[in-house]
């Protein structure tokens, strides 16, 4: 007896296999349409952005205390 197909073709294996190919093929299609389409793949990308708006977005944050935020914002300002 053994542990043979029996005649089945690779058996439950095969249809693992099967899901999964077809899984990554429709995952595939939907990561190509979505950057076709947005240009973006996932949520953490982000464009340069407006560098003042990226001040703010820290300093709302907490990452700099006020008096960073205006010496920063003085500077972007005078630079622009």
């Amino acid at each position: 007896m053994g542990w043979g197909n029996h005649g089945y073709g690779m058996g439950w294996f095969g249809g693992i296999f099967m899901i999964l190919f077809w899984a990554v093929v429709i995952a595939g299609i939907i990561f190509a349409i979505r950057y076709l389409t947005t240009g973006k793949v996932g949520p953490a990308e982000r464009s340069a952005g407006d560098p003042l708006k990226i001040l703010q977005e820290r300093y709302a944050r907490g990452e700099i205390d006020t008096e960073e935020f205006e010496e920063r914002k003085k500077v972007l300002q005078s630079g622009l």
